[in-house]
């Protein structure tokens, strides 16, 4: 495995980024599984498989401003049609630190494979734990370049009384790591505002291209 992904994660989990120089910089793939685009202020890491040079001029030859090429759905067409791979959506993409002691609510693992969330989750992560709260679901894996990424589910009926809140605040307590990584739709606004309040700090946009 490469871990050019990694390391530029780990700098900008810790507040170091990438120049903001308007460059782009193509690394390795870190993975079989992962694949894309990470968008930073005025700097992409496109990780892939695919020629560098192909992707450098691709990028050129997008119709967009050079700070926002690598995030144009042409060049993401693009890249996916010559890796062969799909994505769903551009994400925002969080990090919080991890916190000591146990979680501020009540919660009960799921350890069954079947169970849809579980199985969902090991698509896209490794070492996947579901942990599920009156109303609620988080899940916790390893995605992207090893990170632990987590991801919650509320139930339409307890919306709005702080659980998605309090879910998002259990993964810092839960992760194994350091620190751990969240991605939300920039149109969720709920969703990033809960995120946000449970202390994570954005730090770029995402594309993930997975294989079909």
């Amino acid at each position: 495995m490469n871990d050019d992904v990694a390391r530029i994660l780990a700098a900008a989990a810790h507040g170091e980024f990438p120049p903001p120089d308007g460059a782009t910089t193509v690394v390795p793939q870190p993975g079989p599984r992962d694949a894309g685009v990470l968008a930073f202020t005025a700097h992409s890491v496109v990780f892939t498989d695919a020629d560098p040079e192909w992707v450098r001029a691709e990028l050129a030859a997008t119709s967009a401003d050079p700070l926002a090429a690598s995030m144009n759905p042409a060049f993401l067409l693009a890249l996916m049609a010559r890796t062969g791979r799909r994505m769903n959506t551009i994400d925002l993409l969080t990090v919080a630190d991890a916190l000591p002691g146990p979680p501020p609510l009540e919660l009960r693992e799921i350890d069954d494979p079947s169970h849809p969330r579980v199985a969902r989750a090991l698509k896209y992560r490794d070492e996947v734990r579901v942990w599920a709260a009156d109303g609620g679901v988080l899940i916790l894996g390893r995605g992207v370049a090893g990170r632990w990424e987590a991801a919650i589910e509320v139930d339409e009926e307890v919306r709005h009384r702080g659980l998605g809140r309090a879910l998002a605040t259990a993964a810092r307590h839960l992760t194994p790591g350091d620190v751990v990584w969240a991605q939300q739709a920039p149109g969720n606004a709920r969703s990033v505002r809960v995120f946000q309040a449970a202390g994570y700090r954005p730090v770029a946009s995402e594309a993930l291209l997975t294989a079909v």
